[in-house]
């Protein structure tokens, strides 16, 4: 069932998607890039600053063994004494690793990902401390593809190293008789070799890791054909919703603009097929407005209205096509039309003329 639904996974995230799950904290993490600046920090400090304190280190100790008298140890305070001195000396070859491995560990992660707060991943989970759970990561694919990564590295580095080193195993034994502080700078030689060793291999791994984990983590964010239409309709709106609403916002708009018809001055239209409501009153506007315009059954049904409360209905096609289409309702109609209409209003007033004299 589960490889069911990884193969119908075939469509990338959505961008909604991968902010949500950004925001969750769930951001693609390399372990390797943080294993190799961690390395990349050891190998600096061995370089850099151990021999100088590694050799402080070992003039130290050849005076504490071979010049016991020049410490004194008679009371408890020259134990203190003593250990205050020993221990600042190892703290002042300590601190500057401490301060390396923060730099590059705190580096390696603001380089992947920039640092957001997320509460959701300090929140208890029972699924932290469950043994199943941890039972399944273990023998997943991502604790798989650890295994293997711990494993290549932990052959390619022993492979390296016993070739690189060989030569130095016979020099290591002959040091242990000879001077303390010669004995540390072998050492700190030949641990600096075996970083070197360790930290090209991590490079290698980590560079693959990076590319992996990304890969690996985009992957997993796939989604099926009916995840992609769900979330659509979640932002966007159901289609079948929002036509509904669409529909009764025009019904709406319809009725209102209905209601203006009486209101109007003369309607012009095409005698069936189009019909424009203009209301014209000097006090209101310097041209006429169109209160309404519709075509076939609205149309008709502005025709109707304009009837029933004795407003002029003027019939011509080309004028009423021409201002359906280029004016909208509520909107004071173009110049180009000034002439056309002057003369139908002059019309208008002409008749209203003649029934008062005739009154």
């Amino acid at each position: 069932m589960a490889d069911e639904d990884k193969d119908s996974k075939t469509e990338n995230p959505t961008e909604k998607k991968l902010r949500d799950t950004l925001e969750k904290g769930n951001v693609p993490h390399s372990r390797e890039a943080t294993i190799f600046a961690t390395m990349l920090a050891t190998v600096i400090y061995v370089t850099f600053f151990l021999p100088a304190r590694m050799g402080r280190m070992g003039e130290i100790l050849r005076d504490l063994f071979e010049k016991p008298d020049q410490w004194k140890l008679e009371t408890g305070p020259d134990a203190i004494s003593l250990f205050i001195r020993i221990g600042w000396e190892i703290a002042n070859m300590v601190l500057p690793a401490v301060v390396l491995f923060l730099t590059f560990g705190i580096g390696a992660s603001m380089f992947q990902n920039l640092p957001t707060p997320v509460l959701e991943r300090i929140r208890p989970q029972f699924s932290r401390i469950s043994p199943v759970a941890g039972w399944k990561r273990i023998f997943s694919m991502t604790g798989l593809v650890e295994f293997g990564k711990s494993l290549t590295k932990i052959v390619i580095v022993s492979v390296i190293m016993f070739f690189v080193l060989r030569s130095q195993f016979f020099h290591s034994i002959d040091a242990m008789a000879s001077d303390p502080q010669t004995i540390f700078v072998r050492l700190a030689t030949i641990v600096q070799r075996i970083l070197v060793i360790v930290l090209l291999a991590t490079a290698v791994v980590g560079i693959a890791d990076i590319l992996w984990s990304r890969y690996h983590w985009f992957d997993e964010l796939r989604m099926t054909k009916q995840e992609v239409k769900d979330e659509h309709k979640q932002s966007q709106g159901d289609p079948i919703v929002k036509s509904r609403q669409r529909s009764i916002a025009r019904d709406r708009a319809r009725r209102r603009m209905m209601k203006q018809v009486p209101r109007a001055t003369l309607v012009i239209a095409n005698p069936t097929h189009f019909a424009v409501a203009l209301r014209y009153v000097r006090e209101e506007n310097d041209a006429p407005v169109v209160v309404a315009k519709g075509q076939d059954l609205i149309a008709l049904k502005i025709r109707e209205i304009a009837e029933a409360n004795n407003i002029p209905v003027f019939e011509d096609p080309p004028l009423a096509r021409s201002m359906f289409a280029q004016v909208s309702v509520d909107s004071v109609i173009p110049s180009v039309f000034y002439k056309a209409v002057a003369e139908l209003i002059h019309r208008i007033y002409a008749v209203q003329s003649n029934r008062k004299r005739v009154r």
